[in-house]
């Protein structure tokens, strides 16, 4: 088993990576001596691992579930008030603790549910999607989409630990698993070329689920993040660089429509146009964007959309929550290993949006 501290300022949690600990959650949640526990998940996930969670978690405190369907659509304010009315129908009080138990979608809207139910009650991250394993579950971002935008409805609201069972990866379809090494790949190119080179070395083992290399995996990641989230916990700097590629990826889950793309496809493919931007800006050269392509490919991951309409994309990107008064601002690579913020001229932008397939 792997341990990652999130080393925040008087606040510090750990993440836990290893195979089996989903058997083992009462060993994390019984130090929070909770006078209830409710376990927020999905349909899907409940099957697989409900039962598993639900002896472990028995041992500690009277249990609750609430059992949401499974999927993006999900990701509303609509069920952020169901789950609170849950809470209130079953008593929880301030010493409660939510455990969300699946992937991002359903750790954003839990943690989102624990920011918020009387003000902030504490909450458990067990991811089982390999995407919120290495990045979702960990930093405290939690939230709902809107129509016009996702996750424009959140709020920060960190969890008290994280416990990764690398054995719920065996379930994913190999959709999910690529899904998720598209943040592995972004931390890579974001902060440590070394360990880029790596996951690009390693990409047949992840692919085939080996626990090895998917533990080396989650915990680099985990380690890049954390050290982001405790220099910067509420993205008023650095910690915006961590959304590298994902400008774009918002604008194609949008305008495709939640759910349709993986959040993790529709980062692959910004990732490849953030790398085109950059070489368009001066600051990367046609080898290292080939290599990001190459590596994004392999992955099993898509490298460009076809058709979708420029015009859409960039009011769409405006409305982001990271653009100000309107203006864009993208996460460029100024080499493998290390972003900076930039506004990008508008014929630059129409080029990269030309070269990655949108009309």
């Amino acid at each position: 088993m792997r341990r990652i501290t999130v080393d925040l300022s008087g606040r510090p949690y750990d993440i836990h990576i290893g195979s089996g600990l989903l058997a083992r959650l009462s060993e994390w949640v019984a130090p929070l001596a909770p006078t209830r526990l409710f376990v927020i998940t999905n349909r899907v996930v409940n099957d697989l691992h409900g039962a598993v969670a639900a002896r472990a978690l028995s041992e500690v405190a009277p249990l609750h579930a609430v059992v949401l369907p499974d999927g993006e659509a999900a990701k509303t304010p609509a069920t952020v008030l169901h789950i609170l009315d849950e809470l209130v129908l079953a008593g929880a009080d301030r010493k409660s603790v939510i455990v969300a138990l699946g992937g991002g979608v359903i750790g954003d809207i839990a943690g989102f549910a624990a920011a918020i139910y009387m003000r902030g009650i504490r909450f458990v991250q067990v991811p089982t999607t390999l995407l919120a394993q290495v990045d979702s579950s960990v930093g405290g971002k939690t939230g709902v989409n809107h129509p016009r935008g996702k996750n424009l409805i959140g709020a920060f609201h960190q969890p008290s630990v994280v416990v990764a069972d690398t054995d719920a990866l065996k379930t994913l379809p190999a959709r999910e698993l690529s899904a998720g090494i598209a943040e592995i790949i972004k931390h890579g190119l974001l902060a440590d070329e070394r360990y880029f080179a790596a996951v690009g070395r390693d990409l047949p083992r992840l692919l085939a689920c080996d626990s090895a290399a998917l533990t080396d995996a989650i915990a680099g990641s985990c380690q890049i993040k954390a050290s982001v989230v405790a220099r910067d916990e509420k993205e008023s700097g650095e910690r915006a660089q961590l959304n590298l590629g994902h400008t774009f990826g918002h604008a194609i889950e949008s305008l495709t429509g939640y759910g349709t793309w993986l959040h993790g496809e529709a980062v692959g493919c910004g990732l490849c146009l953030a790398a085109d931007m950059s070489a368009r800006c001066g600051l990367i050269d046609a080898d290292a964007v080939k290599r990001i392509e190459g590596i994004v490919q392999t992955a099993k991951l898509p490298t460009r959309i076809d058709g979708l309409p420029k015009s859409a994309a960039i009011a769409s990107m405006r409305g982001d929550k990271k653009s100000e008064a309107g203006r864009i601002r993208f996460v460029l690579l100024e080499r493998i290993g290390r972003a900076i913020q930039r506004e990008v001229p508008d014929e630059i932008l129409g080029a990269t949006l030309d070269a990655g397939g949108f009309v």
